[in-house]
């Protein structure tokens, strides 16, 4: 019996259908949030929209206009919104019991031993996972412990472009500015390296910094006696780098990390909180690499329909912790973790790993077909469904307000997109693992439409 409908049944529709935006209901709402919400509050600053409900890869707005998702909730939405198989799990379990702290439950078991399953390389059945706090930065705070306990040092290394949480520790590996004015100081002796960029494109250094130079900056950081902080305790690291432009390592990269880091006792830890459960293609874009990490962590697509949990899978070597070693009061979310179980067996159930692969393809290349006669487009980026297009003004420059340009035509015919890069001059495109082909074709359309149409003038 097939688990959940088939990706063609879980939208509204395959393509938008979209009036004037934003619509009445929409503008009381967006007013009634300013008047009472925190400044924090940013994603309706850029897209005025006030959303009602959502199935699939699509999203309906409080006047019924209908838009293709192609940000999925900073790629949460893995499965797609209100998946029928993954709701039906954990509205069950919400009936039978939801906070369950870290008593074992069959949802809790069955969850790990999923994660173990599908865990890149050798943490296969050799590995255990640890739930905290319910968010990325949760997972990335347990990594820093984890780290420090294992190795007495605590000295941390990550990377220029990089973005790893917000919570005190995860902010102090995240690389950009503007998350951290009026915060510090941080942690000590948390040092950044360059990332490679070995693309064509502006959004990293103005020279591209190569695999071998990114490589021998980490070296030196370990090794070299007047390298200016204590040998790091472990190495964080993005695969392919998110908020920081979609940047795609050399192959070489991450095995030369692993290197490092095994030559000096020192972690390497894999932030797999945007790239994990399927989003380039492979469950895991370490697996991309053929490296299997010491740790990874996750968050994100791990709560199947957007419910939040937080989680680091790690060797089973490194489980030296005693009792309440890391802790957090919604540990044992166990309608998150039915909804984590869920989601995996539906990705395998209905090949979307596949699915991904070749939607990504398709999606990049009619950019790249695109940016032959559009030098506005720098470079084209990513794996699977996690893409990223580079634009940039007349004189070569990041184009940040062409970005939002795009984005704002985007979103006035019905597909949302968003950004990302340290200038802001990259789309950022992370649509739902369940996108039908139509989907694809009718929003990259729009996109590139509105990318000629903003590039025009």
């Amino acid at each position: 019996m097939p688990i959940g409908p088939a990706i063609d049944d879980l939208h509204f529709s395959d393509e938008p259908a979209v009036d004037d935006v934003p619509g009445p209901r929409s503008t009381d709402l967006l007013e009634r949030q300013r008047e009472v919400d925190s400044n924090a509050v940013a994603y309706p600053r850029r897209i005025p929209i006030a959303l009602d409900e959502a199935r699939g890869a699509t999203v309906r707005d409080a006047d019924g206009n209908t838009f293709l998702d192609f940000f999925a909730g900073i790629g949460v939405l893995n499965v797609g919104h209100s998946n029928p198989y993954v709701l039906d799990g954990v509205k069950d379990q919400l009936d039978a019991v939801t906070h369950t702290i870290d008593f074992p439950t069959e949802p809790r078991v069955d969850l790990i031993d999923k994660l173990r399953e599908i865990a890149p390389g050798g943490l296969q059945g050799s590995s255990n996972v640890v739930f905290g706090g319910p968010s990325g930065s949760d997972a990335i705070e347990g990594s820093i412990k984890l780290a420090k306990q294992h190795t007495g040092r605590h000295g941390l290394l990550a990377f220029e472009g990089a973005y790893h949480g917000t919570t005190a520790g995860a902010l102090s590996l995240t690389a950009a500015k503007k998350y951290k004015t009026d915060y510090s100081p941080l942690l000590a002796d948390a040092v950044h390296v360059p990332y490679p960029d070995t693309t064509t494109g502006t959004d990293g250094d103005s020279e591209a910094v190569s695999c071998s130079r990114a490589l021998d900056a980490v070296k030196r950081k370990f090794e070299d006696p007047y390298g200016g902080h204590e040998s790091p305790a472990g190495i964080w690291v993005e695969p392919i780098q998110g908020e920081g432009g979609i940047n795609v390592p050399p192959a070489e990269f991450l095995g030369g990390l692993r290197d490092i880091a095994d030559d000096n006792d020192a972690l390497l830890i894999v932030d797999e909180i945007q790239t994990g459960l399927g989003r380039t293609g492979e469950w895991f874009a370490s697996d991309h690499f053929d490296v299997t990490p010491d740790a990874i962590t996750m968050a994100k697509a791990l709560g199947g329909s957007g419910l939040p949990i937080g989680a680091m899978l790690y060797h089973e070597d490194f489980d030296t912790w005693g009792p309440g070693g890391h802790v957090g009061t919604f540990r044992g979310n166990a309608p998150a973790m039915v909804g984590g179980i869920r989601a995996i067996e539906y990705i395998q159930e209905h090949d979307l790993l596949s699915h991904a692969t070749d939607l990504g393809e398709f999606i990049r290349g009619r950019f790249a077909e695109l940016a032959e006669t559009t030098p506005e487009i720098a470079a084209v980026r990513g794996k699977g469904l996690f893409i990223g297009v580079e634009l940039v003004d007349d004189d070569g420059s990041p184009a940040d307000e062409l970005v939002k340009a795009v984005q704002t035509d985007c979103y006035e015919n019905g597909v949302l997109v968003w950004s990302a890069g340290r200038h802001g001059n990259v789309l950022r495109l992370i649509p739902p693992l369940v996108l039908t082909r139509r989907q694809a074709e009718v929003g990259t359309e729009i996109i590139c439409e509105a990318i000629e149409e903003c590039t025009r003038g």
